[in-house]
Protein backbone atom coordinates (compact mmCIF):
# COMPACT_ATOMS: atom_id res chain seq x y z
CA UNK A 1 0.00 0.00 0.00
CA UNK A 2 1.26 3.61 -1.14
CA UNK A 3 1.88 5.98 1.78
CA UNK A 4 0.36 9.22 1.68
CA UNK A 5 1.42 12.50 2.52
CA UNK A 6 0.35 13.93 5.75
CA UNK A 7 -0.77 17.63 5.80
CA UNK A 8 0.98 19.72 8.48
CA UNK A 9 -0.08 22.59 7.78
CA UNK A 10 -3.33 24.93 6.72
CA UNK A 11 -4.65 28.09 6.65
CA UNK A 12 -7.45 30.24 4.54
CA UNK A 13 -8.01 33.45 5.01
CA UNK A 14 -10.24 35.96 3.31
CA UNK A 15 -10.02 39.41 3.21
CA UNK A 16 -12.48 42.00 3.32
CA UNK A 17 -11.90 43.31 -0.50
CA UNK A 18 -12.58 39.75 -1.61
CA UNK A 19 -8.71 38.60 -1.98
CA UNK A 20 -8.07 34.87 -0.68
CA UNK A 21 -4.81 33.60 1.08
CA UNK A 22 -4.42 29.59 1.44
CA UNK A 23 -1.61 27.83 2.50
CA UNK A 24 -0.97 24.38 2.70
CA UNK A 25 2.05 21.92 3.41
CA UNK A 26 2.37 18.09 3.53
CA UNK A 27 5.06 16.23 5.28
CA UNK A 28 5.80 13.19 2.67
CA UNK A 29 6.35 9.57 3.22
CA UNK A 30 10.25 10.23 1.91
CA UNK A 31 12.18 12.84 0.34
CA UNK A 32 13.58 12.33 -2.91
CA UNK A 33 15.97 14.50 -5.60
CA UNK A 34 13.15 16.69 -6.17
CA UNK A 35 11.72 17.36 -2.73
CA UNK A 36 15.23 16.88 -0.48
CA UNK A 37 13.78 18.62 2.47
CA UNK A 38 10.26 15.95 2.29
CA UNK A 39 7.91 18.34 2.06
CA UNK A 40 5.12 19.35 -0.44
CA UNK A 41 3.48 22.60 -0.52
CA UNK A 42 1.43 25.48 -1.95
CA UNK A 43 1.02 28.96 -1.13
CA UNK A 44 -1.57 30.78 -2.95
CA UNK A 45 -2.43 34.57 -2.83
CA UNK A 46 -5.08 36.07 -5.52
CA UNK A 47 -8.44 35.77 -6.20
CA UNK A 48 -11.21 33.37 -7.59
CA UNK A 49 -9.13 32.31 -10.88
CA UNK A 50 -6.59 34.24 -10.55
CA UNK A 51 -2.86 33.62 -8.71
CA UNK A 52 -1.15 36.95 -7.61
CA UNK A 53 1.15 35.15 -5.48
CA UNK A 54 2.32 31.37 -4.90
CA UNK A 55 5.02 29.10 -4.02
CA UNK A 56 4.98 25.62 -4.75
CA UNK A 57 7.43 22.39 -5.99
CA UNK A 58 4.94 20.56 -8.22
CA UNK A 59 6.64 17.68 -9.68
CA UNK A 60 9.26 18.42 -12.54
CA UNK A 61 9.57 22.18 -11.33
CA UNK A 62 11.43 21.81 -8.09
CA UNK A 63 11.48 24.71 -5.24
CA UNK A 64 9.52 27.92 -7.07
CA UNK A 65 7.65 31.39 -6.83
CA UNK A 66 5.02 32.77 -9.01
CA UNK A 67 4.47 36.43 -9.19
CA UNK A 68 1.90 37.62 -11.39
CA UNK A 69 3.11 36.11 -14.88
CA UNK A 70 6.80 35.63 -13.91
CA UNK A 71 8.03 32.36 -12.37
CA UNK A 72 11.64 32.12 -10.85
CA UNK A 73 13.57 29.28 -8.50
CA UNK A 74 13.04 29.48 -4.59
CA UNK A 75 15.48 28.90 -2.89
CA UNK A 76 13.91 26.79 0.12
CA UNK A 77 15.33 26.99 3.56
CA UNK A 78 12.97 25.72 6.28
CA UNK A 79 9.31 25.91 6.16
CA UNK A 80 8.79 28.85 8.75
CA UNK A 81 11.25 30.67 6.28
CA UNK A 82 8.83 30.23 3.21
CA UNK A 83 6.10 30.86 4.71
CA UNK A 84 7.94 34.75 5.79
CA UNK A 85 9.23 35.30 2.64
CA UNK A 86 5.63 34.15 1.19
CA UNK A 87 4.16 36.95 4.06
CA UNK A 88 5.88 39.17 2.75
CA UNK A 89 5.65 39.13 -0.24
CA UNK A 90 1.73 39.57 0.05
CA UNK A 91 2.11 42.22 2.12
CA UNK A 92 4.28 44.07 -0.47
CA UNK A 93 1.26 43.37 -2.79
CA UNK A 94 -1.12 44.27 -0.49
CA UNK A 95 0.72 47.88 0.25
CA UNK A 96 1.03 46.58 4.18
CA UNK A 97 4.58 47.33 4.25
Amino acid sequence: MKKKATLLFEDRTIYPDGAILEMRIWRLPESDGERPHGLKYSLFYGRAGQRIIGYDNERGKGDHRHYRDREEPYAFSTPEQMVADFLDDVERERGES
